[in-house]
């Protein structure tokens, strides 16, 4: 027997896997966070990607707009601001021209006190800040997208500003490929309409994680942010720790490139066989505290198993399901046919988790060991439970084979394995 250790809520779980069965583990290539986080983002700064330095791009007398994370994301915005407000003194643009934007796309306006947390209290005693409504009417048009006829209504304040930039942090994401750059105008500081209308692509087979070849989510966000003027973005990418491992700065699209290829070198994992079992685990607290965030770690994991397989996943969920409209659509609509007509008739962020979830039952048998009340998730989410993952792998056993090649995944959240057969590997 082999131990495998798997995060789990605060603590870890371990899984006890016959030897005979085991393929591997598959993990993240980790990297150590920068030294100092500050003096990295002002290597960035200093030494951008396509562009000129912001502050040679902004004049004395600029209106500057800078579009950060809302409290829903991770992104340590607080050590980015305080640089670029430093880079736009040095050219003599005043505290009192720059204006910050919370870009909560269709999420709540920032509290106070989060506002504190996100930006820091230095930084939020000297510039103004405004965490954007979707549905306020102080929109503006700027443009329609050429390839999927988006029209693009931002907050005028945003679109007033003489020069814009973007601050967030690189990463894995369900149906834009990647988080970062071109996500912090569409749908950062968009319309209701307008995200809508984008979201719905993520129906497109090229609109997943790690892929923005034919990714028709993320052409579309690319043009909207193109018709937005972007003049300069600050993106980081960081380890599973939340350390800042490299920062980039400069042009819109090839800053955000450079970030998205250190994402895949530490996250990516190639394997060459696919298993008949995979145990992924979310990657324990706070990835794993309800099943809507999760099922990240389950997504990430299907490209590892075979089409029939069976995936356990590991999360203790203790917030249960963790949104309402991902609960509403699983009772009210069920399948994912009726899912699909609601994406492209009327979009609601969480439903989209409904249509991933039922997408991934269509092919694989999905056994969950939490501690969610098996009413909810059987009745409701269609899942077989467990109540210890041991138990799982048993029962996974009994319905993939005695024979079953397993693989674990501990970090689910974090790692993106994407099979290649051995032949493509030689090319």
């Amino acid at each position: 027997m082999v131990d495998v250790w798997l995060p789990y809520g605060k603590t870890d779980v371990c899984v006890r896997i016959p030897a005979r069965n085991l393929l591997g583990t598959i993990e993240p290539k980790e990297q150590p966070g920068a030294p100092d986080a500050k003096a990295e983002v002002e290597r960035a700064l200093k030494e951008p990607i396509g562009t000129k330095r912001l502050c040679e791009i902004v004049k004395p007398e600029s209106k500057v707009a800078i579009v950060v994370d809302d409290a829903t994301r991770k992104a340590p915005s607080e050590k980015m601001l305080l640089p670029v407000l430093a880079e736009l003194n040095s050219a003599g643009v005043k505290d009192e021209n720059i204006t910050v934007f919370f870009g909560c796309g269709t999420h709540r306006a920032v509290k106070p006190e989060e506002a504190a947390e996100l930006l820091g209290e230095e930084a939020l005693k000297r510039v103004k800040t405004i965490s954007h409504c979707c549905t306020a009417q102080d929109l503006v048009y700027i443009g329609t997208t050429k390839t999927y006829g988006n029209k693009i209504y931002v907050n005028r304040a945003f679109a007033e500003a003489d020069v814009k930039v973007l601050l967030g942090d690189v990463g894995y994401h369900y149906y834009a490929g990647f988080g970062g750059g071109r996500k912090s105008v569409l749908p950062a500081v968009c319309g209701e309409e307008t995200i809508k209308t984008n979201h719905a692509l993520l129906l497109n087979a090229n609109a997943r994680t790690g892929n923005l070849e034919g990714n028709p989510v993320h052409i579309d966000m690319t043009e909207a942010a193109r018709l937005a003027k972007i003049d300069f973005i600050l993106n980081v990418v960081e380890n599973k720790k939340g350390e800042i491992v490299k920062a980039f700065a400069g042009d819109l699209e090839q800053a955000f490139i450079e970030a998205t290829k250190l994402v895949d070198e530490m996250y990516k994992v190639t394997i060459d066989r696919r298993a008949d079992v995979i145990i992924v685990s979310a990657g324990g607290h706070p990835a794993d505290i309800n099943l809507y965030q999760a099922y990240k770690g389950l997504d990430n994991a299907l490209d590892a198993v075979k089409r029939g397989g069976v995936i356990i996943l590991v999360a203790e969920c203790p917030e249960g399901h963790g949104n309402q409209v991902f609960y509403d659509w699983m009772t009210r609509l069920g399948d994912l046919k009726n899912v699909e007509r609601e994406i492209k008739r009327n979009f609601v962020m969480g439903g989209h988790k409904a249509y991933y979830l039922l997408k991934a039952l269509q092919n694989h048998q999905i056994i969950l060991v939490s501690s969610m009340p098996d009413y909810y998730a059987t009745s409701v989410f269609k899942l077989k439970t467990a109540r210890a993952v041991n138990d799982a792998l048993t029962e996974a056993l009994k319905l993939a084979g005695s024979a079953s090649r397993i693989l674990a995944m501990p970090y689910g959240n974090h790692t993106l394995p994407v099979f290649k057969a051995p032949e493509e590997n030689k090319t």
